[in-house]
């Protein structure tokens, strides 16, 4: 049956109208393609990979064929493509028609140089299948290839991009755009094969002329009343990685049909517009280029001037150090603390200047915790500083550690979120404004400190799938009804003050912190004091979160399956002795604790599924997007709990019992699963 299959599905190919098989590997290569086409999966085995490439089918190999000597014929046939599978030297053919510069064909020449035998695993694996554009945008390894970020990927992206915006406009072009960059390896470089589309077509750029922090760009297309934003960032992934980050005209990520119709778009215009758009001296010297950096940078310092969230000009400052993560958020904090009448922060030297080496941490993730944050915790034993932030490279995201005692304590997502929604409430009610109006929201995957918060003082909360895509949009209709956003944030550090800036916004943030420490000390208190008041007025919201490795999506797909089927058939009633009370699978959209057993957060195509326990804790299981894991988030609410031990207890027994039902229900022993600590 599985012969009969790929014979089928290649006749298939091969008649298909006007949908050449090298589009179809490129574009929806998978396991299915690579046996219909005789390529070898990613990593398979030399006796598979040469049994895929025995397989052959006249009629594919005669338009493969013509392909290779037809459309590609401007281009000359290289020597090392006689060892390549056919179907992958069509697709590697028409990339190099569409970028025939010499350093992309020696790049792809050296790609194919391994190919031992028509075993080309490596050439495969960079240009099948086409990497996808999504809610995220694109995010990949740098290199060569349909699957990998490069300029033509970046290029080809772009002319989609705007011939989608333009579909918008009434097929228009009369709009404008602004892009950002990092400080990452060719991010200037896919910033520059990002304007050129828009400017060949006649649009109005905005393209800063310096590296600048992620939430510069979300600004941005607000201020300017831009269609639309392109960050150029891979934020926090290893060095190798870069990614291209779209904003809609309100100022939040794309969300769905916005992704859908433009993938669709960039696959109808693949093939370069014009050669010009290969020169950055065309784009510099274009009259539709603007560089926003100094209106950007003062309307943004006078939006953080203007929140009431940020505290008074301290009269003994508190020493803070500030890293930026090899990343580009120094400068722009330094200036940020200035505007707001703090001092300037003490730097970590060795990861004040933005440098894509990140030659100082493994990953440049403050996330990851002591090890990240080394370096800072020297630097601030030598200036005596107590207080610690910092960034990731693209300053979307902020962590935060705190001494207590004569030890470093780094805060949670969830603790420092808590620790923003109490000040900025705080501050929000002594403008005297109603309790209804003040909106704050909160991912799914969150504590729900915010809704206890709310519950509580009267103000309005909402949580939302995981993710700012969603937060930044709903906020703006809620902005739109007449809410004032004060907070918005998810446990992965990221934070949004207000509502001036609908994405994660670490600059800001820090700020709003910075504030919030200082007012502390002056009241001969700390942050940690701080929260031991959070928690004797809402209750100890403990949380414990972590994630296994997976890189098999056949092995995730049948562990969720079995969750799903574990009790006859259905969901299980009990695990670990502990009993389910609610099951909520945003996956399928079932939801128990409905009436009519559908849940009111949008279904997802990735795994989500969510428990409540009768011992009060909540637990939810997802698959991540952008890395190959299976993450878990938990939570229990316990009254009256004082004292740092009695915590210590609460969270130890949290961690031990969820701990044991992850392990159960994702059958980690049986599928060998990699935890975070190994």
């Amino acid at each position: 049956l599985g012969g009969w299959l790929v014979v089928t599905m290649r006749t298939v190919a091969a008649v298909l109208v006007g949908v050449p098989a090298a589009y179809l590997v490129y574009h929806h290569g998978g396991s299915i393609v690579r046996a219909v086409f005789g390529l070898p999966e990613p990593g398979a085995n030399a006796n598979q990979a040469q049994s895929n490439d025995d397989t052959t089918d006249t009629q594919v190999e005669t338009q493969a064929e013509s392909h290779l000597d037809g459309t590609d014929a401007d281009v000359e046939v290289l020597p090392r493509l006689a060892g390549v599978p056919r179907e992958l030297a069509a697709v590697v053919k028409e990339y190099l028609r569409y970028d025939p510069r010499p350093e992309s064909v020696v790049a792809v020449e050296k790609l194919m140089s391994a190919c031992k035998d028509a075993q080309c695993g490596a050439l495969a694996d960079a240009f099948v299948p086409r990497i996808a554009f999504g809610t995220a945008g694109l995010r990949s390894r740098m290199a060569h290839g349909y699957a990998c970020m490069n300029e033509l990927v970046v290029l080809q992206t772009s002319q989609g991009l705007c011939e989608y915006i333009a579909a918008k406009h009434g097929g228009r072009y009369d709009f404008s755009i602004v892009i950002g960059y990092d400080g990452r390896y060719n991010s200037e470089d896919f910033a520059y094969r990002t304007a050129a589309p828009f400017l060949l077509k006649g649009c109005k750029v905005f393209m800063f002329s310096k590296l600048v922090p992620t939430p510069y760009v979300a600004f941005a297309v607000k201020r300017l009343g831009c269609a639309a934003g392109v960050m150029v960032t891979a934020s926090h992934n290893p060095k190798d990685d870069n990614g291209y980050k779209v904003y809609w005209g309100n100022g939040a990520q794309i969300i769905s049909p916005h992704d859908k119709g433009i993938a669709a778009a960039i696959l109808a215009n693949l093939e370069p517009w014009n050669a010009d758009s290969w020169n950055n001296a065309f784009v510099t010297s274009h009259p539709s280029l603007n560089d926003p950096i100094d209106d950007i940078h003062k309307t943004y310092l006078e939006s953080i001037m203007g929140l009431p969230y940020r505290g008074k000009r301290p009269v003994n400052p508190l020493p803070i150090t500030y890293t930026a993560m090899h990343g580009v958020g120094y400068a722009y904090v330094v200036a940020a603390m200035e505007a707001a009448g703090f001092p300037k922060v003490i730097p970590v030297p060795e990861q004040v200047s933005p440098d894509p080496e990140f030659p100082t941490v493994e990953y440049p993730n403050p996330e990851e915790g002591k090890g990240a944050l080394a370096l800072a915790f020297a630097a601030a034993k030598s200036a005596g500083s107590s207080l610690i932030l910092a960034n990731d490279p693209d300053a979307d995201r902020l962590a935060v550690a705190v001494k207590a005692g004569s030890e470093w304590r780094i805060l949670s997502g969830n603790e420092v979120g808590a620790l923003l929604g109490y000040w900025v409430w705080k501050a929000y009610k002594k403008t005297g404004a109603p309790a209804s109006k003040a909106c704050m929201l909160s991912s799914a995957v969150s504590s729900m400190i915010l809704k206890t918060m709310a519950a509580k003082e009267g103000f309005y909360f909402e949580d939302t799938l995981t993710g700012f895509k969603w937060m930044g949009n709903r906020a703006r209709e809620l902005q739109a009804e007449g809410q004032t956003i004060l907070l918005s944030f998810e446990e992965a550090i990221g934070f949004a003050i207000g509502g001036n800036v609908v994405d994660k916004d670490g600059v800001s943030a820090a700020v709003v912190l910075a504030g919030m420490a200082n007012d502390c000390a002056a009241r001969n208190r700390t942050l940690i004091d701080e929260l031991d008041e959070i928690h004797s007025k809402y209750g100890f919201h403990a949380t414990f979160q972590s994630y296994f490795i997976c890189r098999s999506q056949p092995t995730i797909d049948a562990i969720f399956s079995a969750i799903r089927t574990s009790n006859n058939g259905n969901y299980p009633k009990e695990v670990q002795k502990e009993r389910i009370i609610r099951i909520r699978d945003l996956t399928t959209g079932h939801d128990s604790g409905e009436a009519d057993g559908v849940a009111k957060l949008p279904r997802q195509s990735a795994n989500m599924i969510t428990f409540w326990f009768d011992s009060n804790i909540v637990l939810t299981l997802r698959t991540s997007g952008t890395e190959p894991k299976i993450k878990f988030y938990s939570e229990i609410i316990r009254e009256n709990v004082q004292g740092g031990d009695a915590k210590e207890t609460v969270k130890e027994a949290l961690q031990a019992t969820v701990q044991a039902v992850v392990n159960d229900l994702l059958q980690v022993e049986r599928y060998s699963l990699q935890p975070k600590s190994a």
